[in-house]
């Protein structure tokens, strides 16, 4: 159920990060710059993925941006400017409900200042 007030509902951006530093750049870059409320990271995830033909094996840390509706696409434009993959994850998940309280204030500190 949608918050009362009609604050819109936030959205989930998924993406991985080949090291700590890259994670934590662009985690940086996101909050400082009000597109992200959070982002929450999780090092020592294990990918296994085709590319370009081949099965390949990777140790990466995983991202989960919080972030409002009127912000994705600047989200993903900065994670493509600063990511070092030629084809970052970039994931958007719609969320369906969460504490009231927590809805809006990832909808504070994503306001456009």
């Amino acid at each position: 159920m949608p918050p009362t007030d009609s604050a819109p509902l936030p959205r989930l951006i998924f993406s991985t990060c080949p090291d700590e530093a890259t994670a934590d750049a662009i985690a940086l870059a996101l909050v400082e710059d009000g597109l992200a409320a959070c982002v929450s990271r999780w090092p020592g995830v294990r990918s296994t993925y085709r590319w370009q033909g081949r099965v390949e094996h990777a140790t990466e840390v995983q991202l989960m941006i919080k972030t409002q509706p009127d912000r994705v696409g600047a989200v993903l434009e900065r994670i493509q400017a600063l990511h070092p993959y030629e084809l970052p994850e970039a994931l958007v998940v719609e969320v369906r409900d969460g504490l009231d309280p927590y809805l809006h204030w990832i909808a504070e500190q994503t306001r456009e200042r």
